[in-house]
C-alpha cells in the first residue's frame, strides 16, 4: 500500500518561505519519480516540481523556477520542497505524488499515487 503524507504548509506573508515535506511509505522507493502539485480554488491542478529518483533530474513549472527547490533524502523516503520568495499566487493546496514510470518529456504526467495535501496561504 503506497502512502504519502504531506506536512509543512501554513500561512506566510509575501516574500516568506516554507518547506514542505512528504513522508513516503517503504514501497515508494520503487517509484521512478516523485513530485509536487498544487490546486488553487477554482483552478485545475498543476504540476509544480518533479524529481527523478534515479538520476536526480528535476523539472519545474515556469512560475516557480528560481524560487522552489525539490529534493529527496538519501533513503528516498522523504520528499521535500523548499519554497522561497512566496507570492500570493502560490496560495493553493499542495499535493505530493509518486509515479512508477516517468517521462522527462512529460514530467508532470503518469502520477498515480497522491497524498491528502497541505494548505499553503500567502498573504500580500
Amino acid at each position: 500500500q503506497v502512502q504519502l503524507v504531506e506536512s509543512g504548509g501554513g500561512s506566510v506573508q509575501a516574500g516568506g518561505s516554507l518547506r514542505l515535506s512528504c513522508a513516503a511509505s517503504e514501497y515508494t522507493r520503487s517509484m521512478e519519480c516523485m513530485g509536487w502539485f498544487r490546486q488553487a480554488p477554482g483552478k485545475e491542478r498543476e504540476g509544480v516540481a518533479t524529481i527523478f529518483s534515479g538520476s536526480g533530474s528535476t523539472f519545474y513549472a515556469d512560475s516557480v523556477k528560481g524560487r522552489f527547490t525539490i529534493s529527496q533524502d538519501n533513503d528516498k523516503n522523504t520528499l521535500f520542497m523548499q519554497m522561497n520568495n512566496l507570492k500570493p499566487e502560490d496560495t493553493a493546496m499542495y499535493y505530493c505524488a509518486a509515479a512508477r514510470y516517468c517521462s522527462s518529456r512529460y514530467p508532470f504526467q503518469m502520477f498515480v499515487y497522491w497524498g491528502q495535501g497541505t494548505q499553503v496561504t500567502v498573504s500580500s
